[in-house]
């Protein structure tokens, strides 16, 4: 199974076998520029859009605690828009005035980053897109997960268990290049049962900001237009799988529509034992997190990183070499053997509004 979802990710991404080397810019460019110390201290900037989700918190802390524990030998400072562009890019200004060696962007707007990443490069400094991708064709790296995968998991899953009736598209924001590539792979799965008319998609509509009180209200308007006749609820992520839920508890729906989700929020999970939401996508952030402070590293050093991805959006005229972490599936049936188990959530957090009658046997 592993191996089939290997390869069609690597149908889903063109360009898988090319292996890319990636290598920071050099000082040459620059005609004053002094040599740098081999040994210095690093700086990295890591730009954050967002900590609300708890998910994005958690690449906070993990980010940092991996700088933490290479004291020394790096300084990361790290900011957080609140989910504003503009604000965002003064602190990609700020980052880049206090002299940092490598910027690590998460993006609000994946368009307005570009000009981060310009500006960056115009002072040397080489630049990692971070989980969500941005719209520039001079981005030195990008690290996240599999998000095509995600996308096709989660249409996968809904229709394996809701094969027939009506669904709804509860898609992220639009200003976010993983909410559009989430969107195409859903739809590509979903597209033979819509063109044989097993499912019907009666709403679909991007949830600004990924807020869970605009997914609330594309569900319940679709609820409203369609008689509550409705099979399945493709959420993008567990934010806005908590919208749609409330929606569907005002008309006694939970448990009985499949519902998607993303990111494994521990809300999310007690949902998922409590019979709420259908399954979520497991993706293990410790790993991406400590990714991006090395690759940063690497990076600042001039060293060469071999990334055996690329991955581009519709607005870049090229690819970008990209490093990308395998999510997981995680559903009622496999709790206790991957969230669990990783430690990433503890059995009673995740029972927590179980009756312990019901509960698994630890």
């Amino acid at each position: 199974m592993k191996n089939m979802i290997k390869l069609l990710l690597l149908l889903t991404l063109a360009g898988f076998f090319t292996l890319a080397c990636v290598t920071a810019p050099t000082d040459q460019g620059q005609t004053n520029a002094a040599p740098k110390d081999p040994n210095r201290v690093i700086k990295i900037g890591f730009a954050m859009a967002t900590v609300r989700e708890e998910r994005w918190k958690r690449d906070h802390d993990l980010f940092k605690k991996r700088c933490d524990e290479l004291k020394g030998q790096v300084e990361c400072l790290i900011t957080v828009a609140d989910n504003r562009s503009d604000r965002q890019a003064n602190d990609v200004e700020n980052l880049l005035t206090k002299g940092v060696d490598v910027l690590v962007i998460a993006p609000q707007d994946a368009t307005q980053a570009a000009s981060m990443v310009q500006k960056a490069k115009a002072q040397n400094v080489p630049v990692i897109s971070y989980d969500r991708l941005i719209n520039s064709d001079i981005i030195d790296l990008y690290v996240s997960h599999q998000v095509p995968l995600i996308g096709k998991m989660q249409a996968e899953y809904a229709l394996k268990n809701a094969p027939n009736g009506n669904y709804i598209m509860v898609y992220g924001a639009s200003t976010d290049n993983n909410a559009m590539i989430l969107r195409k792979s859903q739809n590509d799965v979903l597209k033979a049962a819509i063109d044989s008319q097993a499912i019907k998609i009666v709403a679909q509509n991007h949830a600004t900001d990924w807020k869970p009180e605009e997914a609330l209200k594309i569900t319940e308007n679709a609820l409203t237009q369609n008689k509550n006749e409705v099979v399945a609820v493709i959420a993008s992520n567990d934010g806005t799988a908590g919208g749609a839920i409330q929606a569907l508890a005002a008309q006694g729906l939970t448990g009985k529509v499949i519902v998607t989700g993303q990111d494994a929020e521990i809300v999310a999970l007690q949902r998922i034992a409590a019979g709420t939401q259908t399954m979520t996508i497991y993706k293990p952030i410790q790993p991406l997190a400590y990714g991006a402070v090395e690759l940063a590293i690497k990076l600042a050093k001039g060293e060469t990183i071999e990334a055996k991805d690329k991955i581009k959006s519709d607005s870049m005229t090229k690819e970008a070499p990209a490093i990308l972490y395998e999510p997981i599936v995680v559903d009622k049936n496999n709790l206790m053997d991957t969230v669990i188990k990783d430690g990433w959530a503890t059995y009673e957090e995740v029972y927590k509004n179980v009756p312990e009658a019901q509960r698994p046997k630890q």
